[in-house]
């Protein structure tokens, strides 16, 4: 065996190794604490009303950007550096310039004071450059090799800003697998207790969904009362805005998920990388219009096949049989 074989195997195992610790100690990153502490804190302080639209006419709030430059702070700060690659929704490129000074402002005091709040980091306050810089640290394009975190701070902006369900969704990718996934879900209704298949107590919200490979999907409560509840995909289907439909699935709220987009439309990774592993964990089956599974190593954008199928295993063959028929009607 040459020297370059032993490297090469040597470099594998450590891989390996890695991405075992990656996955030990990192279900739990970023906090919960700071991502509901920030979202909470935004929507306390009613800063619902600076929202500005991107080239694509999608809304983006100062919740989007201050959750993207926490959670890229908090991986920086808790990863090894060769570990830390970030696939992000948002870049600074707005935020830059001389207009949106006063949103700056806002997200950096933000940022400020939800790791202030925690008390966890000792941190000299971040300027509105570091901010600036914590939000690009999300240019990864991804791909097939190596280990990428994948996030959307905010997943359903427009259901943020009208109050209804978003969601704030990381996952983790390697070799182009999703391997852990979290949401959090601040407007998600809690399921009332014993009666899983009616609908949830309105005035009790907020769940967190955690999932990894091999490991099941579990929720908790984001009050911080009940532990942790093994998850499984059976009860009959629920409508709801954003990644938060995952964890609805994921938890017996729902059994089919339907998304077809206009043609032309380039489906993110971000969009979808968490909720399908928590679904997946959860015993459901998440593929496009063939039954292809989704496949994330192909950098930011999922090439799809019409849509997105997501139902559980007994429902599937069924689905899958009615949505080719129905498209081949249509075309």
């Amino acid at each position: 065996m040459v020297l370059s074989d032993l490297l090469e195997r040597k470099k594998k195992k450590s891989s390996v190794k890695s991405l075992k610790w990656l996955m030990k100690e990192s279900l739990l990153l970023p906090r919960k604490q700071l991502l509901l502490l920030l979202i909470f804190t935004v929507q306390k302080s009613l800063l619902l009303s600076d929202v500005q639209s991107k080239s694509d006419k999608t809304p983006v709030t100062v919740a989007d950007y201050g959750s993207q430059a926490l959670v890229s702070f908090v991986l920086k700060r808790e990863l090894p550096s060769e570990f830390f690659s970030l696939v992000a929704e948002e870049d600074s490129v707005d935020l830059r310039k001389d207009e949106s000074q006063e949103m700056l402002k806002r997200i950096t005091t933000l940022v400020n004071d939800t790791l202030s709040s925690d008390g966890r980091y000792d941190f000299s306050p971040l300027s509105e450059d570091d901010v600036l810089n914590a939000i690009d640290s999300g240019k990864s394009e991804g791909g097939s090799h190596g280990q990428h975190w994948v996030l959307d701070p905010i997943d359903g902006t427009k259901g943020f800003v009208r109050g209804d369900q978003y969601a704030i969704a990381l996952a983790l990718l390697d070799e182009g697998n999703v391997m852990l996934g979290v949401l959090a879900c601040p407007n998600l209704p809690l399921p009332t207790t014993g009666q899983s298949h009616q609908h949830s107590l309105q005035s009790q919200v907020g769940c967190l969904f955690s999932a990894r490979v091999g490991a099941g999907t579990y929720m908790e409560f984001l009050d911080g009362s009940p532990p942790t509840k093994k998850l499984g995909v059976t009860a009959p289907p629920v409508r709801m805005d954003s990644q938060a439909k995952y964890g609805a699935l994921a938890r017996g709220d729902g059994a089919i998920y339907l998304r077809f987009h206009h043609q032309g439309y380039h489906v993110k990774i971000w969009d979808h990388a968490a909720g399908c592993i928590v679904v997946t964990e959860a015993g459901g089956v998440v593929t496009d219009a063939a039954g292809n599974p989704l496949d994330f190593s192909i950098g930011k954008h999922l090439d799809l096949e019409k849509g997105i199928i997501v139902t559980s295993k007994k429902l599937m063959p069924l689905l899958l049989n009615a949505v080719q028929e129905v498209l081949k009607e249509q075309s």
